[in-house]
C-alpha cells in the first residue's frame, strides 16, 4: 500500500469517528425522536395514543395542558409543563393526545428526547432557535438518580442561559416524582449544603423550571369502569357492562390496582377474546 493510500485510509477513519453535525429536520413528519447515537432527528409518521376523549379522571389536567398548548401553537406565551404522579394514569398519553389534537388545527411539532440524551438538550435548543416552527420537546419518565449530573444541564436548558429559552420551544415532561430527584439524591444535596435552606432550594429548583405542575392520582372504581367503556367504544365494541365488569374487577386484582394503563390492557385482552 502506498503512502498516499495509507493517508487516505487514516483520513477516512478519522472522518467516520468524527461526530456528525446535527441539522434541523424538515418538519414534514408527524413527530421526531432525537437519536443521540447518530446526532439526528428520526421521523415518526404515526403517534400511537388514545383519543383525548378516552382519557378519564384527569379533566382538570387535560383542560389545563390543552389550553397551554393551544396558546403556544397560536404564538402566545406558554409554560413548560411537568406531569407527575401515579403510574399508568395517562401522563404521557395526555401529552401525546393533546399534541395530536392541537396539531390537527395548528402547525406544531413534537420532538421526543430520552432521559439519557438530555445532555444534548442545549444543542437541540440552539438548533431550534433558528427554526420557524413551534416545537414541543417531550421527555417521558423523567427522573434522576444519585450522582447524575445531567439534571443541571436540564436546568440550564430550560432557562436558556443569558439568551433565554427560544420563544418557539417549550418542554413537556412526565414523571412519577414531583421533584424529579430520588430520595437519596435529595439527601446527598442536603448533606453537601452549608445550610438546610440551600438543600431545600436545590430540591425544588429543577421542578420550578416548569410553570405548570399537573398531578395525577390513582383511579377509583367508577373512573376505572368509565375508562373501559370509552376504550371499548373506541374499538367499536358493543359489549354491555354485564359482559365485562366481573372480569375487569378480577383483572385489577392481578395487576395490583386500577389505572388507565390497566384499563387499556384489559380492553385489549377482552376484545381479543370476544
Amino acid at each position: 500500500m502506498s503512502k498516499k493510500q495509507t493517508l487516505k485510509r487514516i483520513a477516512d477513519a478519522v472522518e467516520r469517528l468524527s461526530p456528525k453535525e446535527a441539522v434541523l429536520p424538515d418538519f414534514t413528519a408527524m413527530a421526531y425522536i432525537w437519536r443521540s447515537d447518530i446526532r439526528a432527528f428520526e421521523a415518526v409518521e404515526n403517534i400511537q395514543t388514545p383519543p383525548i376523549d378516552c382519557l378519564v379522571g384527569i379533566d382538570r389536567s387535560r383542560d389545563t395542558l390543552l389550553a397551554n398548548t393551544y396558546q403556544f401553537a397560536q404564538g402566545k406565551a406558554a409554560n413548560n409543563a411537568l406531569l407527575w404522579g401515579a403510574r399508568g394514569m395517562g401522563k404521557s398519553s395526555l401529552i401525546k393526545s393533546v399534541y395530536v389534537d392541537v396539531r390537527s388545527k395548528h402547525p406544531i411539532t413534537l420532538i421526543e428526547i430520552s432521559r439519557e440524551d438530555l445532555a444534548d438538550l442545549g444543542l437541540i435548543m440552539r438548533l431550534l432557535r433558528s427554526a420557524d416552527e413551534r416545537v414541543i420537546i417531550f421527555c417521558d419518565d423523567l427522573s434522576f438518580e444519585y450522582d447524575e449530573g445531567v439534571y443541571k444541564s436540564l436546568k440550564a436548558a430550560l432557562d436558556g442561559g443569558i439568551a433565554g429559552r427560544p420563544e418557539n420551544v417549550i418542554f413537556y415532561a412526565s414523571s412519577n416524582r414531583r421533584h424529579l430527584m430520588a430520595r437519596d439524591m435529595i439527601d446527598n444535596e442536603r448533606q453537601a449544603a452549608i445550610h438546610d435552606g440551600e438543600a431545600a432550594e436545590e430540591k425544588i429548583s429543577l421542578s420550578d423550571r416548569f410553570g405548570l405542575w399537573l398531578g395525577f392520582y390513582g383511579a377509583d372504581q367508577d373512573d376505572y369502569f368509565e375508562m373501559i367503556r370509552r376504550y371499548l367504544a373506541h374499538f367499536g365494541s358493543s359489549a354491555k357492562d354485564d359482559d365485562w365488569i366481573a372480569e375487569a374487577i378480577e383483572w385489577t386484582m392481578t395487576r395490583g390496582g386500577r389505572s388507565g394503563r390497566v384499563a387499556w390492557q384489559f380492553v385489549i385482552d377482552f376484545i381479543a377474546r370476544n
